[in-house]
């Protein structure tokens, strides 16, 4: 009973701490404008983690997913810190600036978090002109492309592509330890705390839902062991 009343105490303070942020995003995207949006993500519910939402750059609705980002901060759990300032583009080519604080109860454990995100690509390209008048300067490369939607299987399929592509070898050229090294970053990056994860990764892999479990527990049993 103590425990039970111990979790539901726990799940009142998060929701209470979500319930005073609310209004608060409001303000926040109004002092800014139509260039900010203000997103409270619920890490108590991954799958649709947006619960409030004020502004509109990500094109996210309530009800939503949260960003590769959010899977990471999601997957170190408590261990996770303030990503602040960094900077990608979205697919449509937006290029967006972002913070992202997690959201803890009085016990230091993390259940959601705080993320504003400012589109400042016409920022950018009036720094890219006057840098070309001055000549110095120019706009930034490399920057990854971030996936926002309403769909978190869409978020979690380019996760699994980015990693495939990263590596010259297709799955079937894989040796074992290779397969386990992917296995590990994608549950490092919070994929399989995603609800069907697992089958998901499997198709894009091609691979057996047996075959993914497989290796998903042995890279969790060697990354314990190490």
């Amino acid at each position: 009973m103590d425990a039970r009343r111990r979790i539901g105490g726990a799940a009142e303070e998060q929701d209470a701490v979500i319930a005073a942020l609310t209004p608060v995003i409001d303000g926040i995207a109004a002092t800014f404008g139509a260039c900010c949006e203000v997103v409270i993500h619920d890490f108590r519910r991954p799958e649709h983690s947006v619960v409030a939402l004020a502004g509109s750059v990500t094109g996210r609705g309530v009800g939503g997913s949260m960003s590769e980002i959010g899977m990471k901060l999601l997957a170190l759990g408590d261990e996770a810190r303030d990503e602040l300032n960094y900077l990608t583009r979205t697919q449509d080519g937006k290029l967006v600036k972002s913070s992202t604080m997690p959201l803890r109860d009085s016990t230091g454990a993390v259940f959601g978090a705080l993320c504003v995100n400012l589109d400042v690509t016409a920022i950018r390209q009036v720094h890219a002109l006057v840098g070309e008048w001055a000549g110095i300067g120019g706009a930034p490369a490399g920057l990854p492309t971030t996936t926002f939607g309403d769909d978190v299987g869409a978020v979690v399929d380019s996760i699994v592509d980015a990693r495939r592509l990263s590596s010259t070898k297709a799955w079937t050229h894989l040796g074992r330890t290779e397969r386990l090294d992917l296995f590990r970053d994608l549950d490092r990056r919070g994929v399989f705390a995603v609800r069907g994860a697992v089958q998901q990764v499997a198709a894009r892999l091609g691979i057996s839902r047996a075959s993914a479990y497989n290796y998903l527990a042995a890279a969790r049993t060697t990354d314990a062991a190490g």
